[in-house]
């Protein structure tokens, strides 16, 4: 982030313009949604400014540019081209923000997109890249914001004190505001619906003045693309006063959850110390019974190898509320992002999930059954543990020649795929260095391209490697 983005304060304060065209005039029309005293700098102005000047909305502060006109100004906007360097180094020796149209060198500052429903405002910058982008998202935000929605926020600030006297601050009065800007509360007030919105306030503000409750979701962050989050599980991040997060969790989700949650990791690492199930059971108790609401972040699935189950028959025992927001497991998402079918007419009509790890090392299976010839399986945590997973494959007579499809840190920009046989899974795994998280798949191939063994074109623009080792 090249530009950090903030909102100035021009209340009462001087802005200045040099220039007096179509560009200045933009940049007036902009400066007039603000209390800023503004000050415009040209030899002539456009009669729309001109209009300004005669209704006493702006001021006239000379024809000709000379430094002594930023003195005291709180922001500088140079819409003459011929005058940019001269305005850059007069507001830069006065440490003025200062703009100079299409010349991002000689600018301090840009100007974003805006939507505004003032007092809300909704900013959207591109850093000058591709302002089209940036017009683009703006009228698809400005379709989705009620052109009353400032209206709902001066409600709200007249509401701030009543509110602080009834509602105990914290997740509660928090809670209320949720239910204000987003509910029933703001539907019946931009309908004009004085009667309904009276009720649901006063609704609102009694439940919200009870003694809080703690609760506990687990969600599933899915296999680690932020974009494969569900909707809920989004919402659920947004709510949520605790996070307590698996080591799994894709980067770019927690980006998502609300910058005050308070965030607690218990992932457990391979042969290093971790938390026992039962602390991470305790933690989720503890916060829940102070009355927070708390978010249980699991990588994938929670009810696939998440010990999700385990988790809830604790808070339930508990007498603590709990509910599940699925997400899509490794097994799927891994294999979408490859275009690796899990069944498919004429080849499997089933695929097994299973863990290649226990809490006592190599996970016990019947491992006859999964080696007799068309079976199907995707194996969890089974980096560690490959080498023993293919002997007890081999000695239950499984096909040596048994196509196998790794993938390390699926749908991720780092994602890497690896083909081989089960005769040669350690030696594929030990030779690529792979050190997980990775989905191993026995008795599956990667749906083909035309005139090409390898199942799918390389991704390089994305950073994705496609690696094989031949058996």
């Amino acid at each position: 982030m090249r530009y950090f983005p903030l909102f100035l304060d021009l209340d009462n304060r001087k802005a200045v313009i040099v220039g007096g065209g179509e560009e200045a005039l933009r940049k007036a029309r902009l400066m007039l949604k603000t209390k800023a005293v503004i000050h415009v700098v040209a030899p002539a102005l456009h009669d729309e400014l001109l209009g300004y000047l005669r209704e006493g909305r702006l001021a006239w502060a000379g024809k000709r540019f000379h430094p002594a006109l930023l003195d005291d100004a709180a922001i500088v906007y140079s819409a003459d081209d011929d005058l940019h360097e001269d305005v850059w180094v007069a507001a830069r020796a006065r440490g003025i923000p200062v703009n100079a149209v299409d010349d991002a060198a000689l600018s301090t500052f840009i100007t974003p997109s805006i939507i505004d429903r003032d007092p809300v405002v909704v900013a959207i910058g591109t850093e000058g890249t591709a302002p089209v982008l940036g017009m683009g998202l703006r009228s698809k935000i400005e379709a989705l914001l009620p052109q009353t929605l400032g209206k709902l926020a001066i409600a709200a600030s007249g509401l701030r004190d009543h509110v602080a006297e009834r509602v105990p601050h914290g997740n509660r009065r928090r809670s209320f505001w949720q239910r204000y800007f987003f509910g029933s509360i703001r539907d019946s007030f931009l309908a004009g619906d004085t009667k309904t919105y009276t009720y649901e306030l006063e609704a609102a503000l009694i439940d919200d003045s009870s003694p809080s409750v703690g609760r506990v979701s687990l969600v599933g962050a899915g296999p680690g693309d932020p974009e494969l989050l569900t909707l809920k599980a989004q919402r659920k991040l947004q709510e949520a006063d605790v996070i307590v997060y698996d080591r799994l969790i894709g980067p770019g989700i927690l980006e998502l959850a609300r910058r005050d949650a308070v965030r607690i990791p218990v992932g457990k690492k391979p042969f290093a110390p971790s938390p026992k199930q039962s602390e991470i059971n305790a933690i989720l108790i503890r916060e829940a019974k102070a009355g927070r609401y708390v978010v249980r972040l699991k990588g994938g699935d929670p009810y696939i190898f998440g010990r999700g189950g385990e988790e809830q028959a604790a808070l339930i025992a508990e007498g603590i509320a709990v509910d599940v927001v699925p997400g899509i497991t490794a097994a799927l998402g891994c294999a979408s992002s490859i275009g690796l079918p899990l069944t498919q007419r004429g080849q499997n009509r089933a695929i097994t999930l299973l863990t290649g790890a226990s809490e006592d090392g190599l996970a016990d299976h019947d491992w006859k059954a999964l080696a007799r010839p068309g079976q199907a399986f995707a194996i969890y945590m089974g980096v560690n543990a490959a080498g023993d997973i293919s002997a007890a494959l081999l000695d239950a007579g499984i096909d040596h020649k048994t196509p196998v499809t790794v993938v390390e840190n699926g749908t991720l920009v780092n994602e890497r795929v690896m083909m081989c046989s089960i005769g040669s899974l350690w030696e594929t795994l030990a030779l690529n260095g792979v050190e997980g998280p990775a989905i191993i798949y026995v008795g599956l191939t990667p749906a083909k391209t035309s005139a090409d063994i390898l199942p799918f074109p390389a991704r390089d623009e994305t950073g994705h490697q496609v690696l094989r080792a031949v058996s």
